[in-house]
């Protein structure tokens, strides 16, 4: 298993250019409810790049990731179409889920992209699912749980570290840790660790730094091909920071007057990665200058394009309903 450090120069362009769609996906977002362009509600994952795009640059599309109401880095991170994506978000009928499902439920099954997730902690048992379908199939595909230092509070987590561990699932747990539950502290509401939480089921956990985007994947990338090789569940405690609040409107009186800014000059993941890169001169400057540019250009065109793009019709009311097997 190569380390982040042994990656090639292509997959380094890769990973960067995969977290700066991520950021100014979510600028866009924002900026757009903010002008009330946006239905329903909006939780943005500006901040925690690194941990979304180090684990999913180790899957492919027989794999399967559970999200959360924070899903949209994880949805980019795991290559599903950005345009799509936006027109979900603005609730157009050729959205990813047909404009029914909006920010917190876009899905694309194709990618392995099980969805978004309303319900805190809800993603652990699918991921479970679809781990337990690998593992029965033979498929060689792993499944990753992506949720908050507030869902590991959550009955339904910690029935599936059992239930990964009974069964010897092919299956990584990502407790992404941004400090707070939406307004509640992580300090004081998690007793115990998460690692000590996981080793308590017998399956084996890391503490990961979500700002350095190398110990994500190489922790991750450990995880996953120990998985794949029938090891069973690993869990990673990724600590991060998330740039915005918990929600969007939300007015972060929780927070210290300087605690974001100090964070998004000292913390950022894309910023970190940068100058990683470019100090060990594995890409020039000027080239992620260039992808700067497209992620904005990027960004740009999904929204321009979801506001031109058609709404649900009455017809559409009663589709996806019931499904046929």
């Amino acid at each position: 298993m190569a380390s982040g450090l042994q990656l090639s120069r292509q997959e380094l362009v890769a990973a960067y250019r995969r977290m700066r769609l991520i950021r100014e996906f979510e600028e866009a977002v924002h900026q757009e409810f903010a002008a009330g362009n946006i239905p329903g509600f909006v939780h943005l994952y500006a901040g925690e790049e690194a941990s979304g795009v180090g684990v999913c640059m180790h899957l492919d599309d027989r794999d399967a990731i559970a999200s959360t109401h924070r899903g949209h880095g994880h949805c980019i991170a795991k290559g599903c179409d950005a345009e799509g994506m936006m027109l979900e978000i603005f609730g157009r009928k050729d959205g990813l889920c047909g404009g029914k499902g909006g920010s917190m439920h876009i899905a694309d099954l194709s990618k392995g992209m099980l969805g978004a997730n309303g319900i805190v902690g809800a993603g652990a048992p699918l991921a479970c699912g679809a781990a337990l379908t690998a593992k029965t199939l033979g498929t060689g595909g792993v499944s990753v749980c992506f949720y908050g230092d507030g869902a590991s509070n959550q009955g339904a987590v910690l029935e599936s570290y059992n239930l990964a561990k009974i069964w010897n699932l092919p299956m990584i747990f990502v407790a992404e840790d941004n400090g707070y539950a939406e307004s509640t502290s992580s300090s004081w509401s998690v007793g115990g660790s998460q690692s000590g939480r996981a080793q308590g089921f017998g399956i084996p956990a890391r503490e990961v730094d979500g700002s350095d985007f190398f110990e994500v994947y190489e922790a991750a990338g450990e995880a996953i091909e120990r998985a794949r090789a029938g090891g069973g569940p690993s869990l990673l405690h990724v600590r991060l920071n998330r740039f915005f609040g918990h929600f969007e409107g939300d007015a972060m009186t929780y927070r210290l007057p300087d605690e974001v800014p100090h964070l998004r000059a000292n913390a950022d993941p894309i910023a970190l990665f940068r100058q990683r890169v470019t100090e060990a001169s594995l890409i020039p400057a000027d080239e992620l200058d260039a992808i700067d540019r497209e992620a904005v250009a990027e960004a740009a065109r999904c929204v321009k394009a979801a506001k031109a793009a058609p709404l649900p019709t009455e017809s559409d009311l009663m589709t996806d309903v019931y499904v046929s097997y």
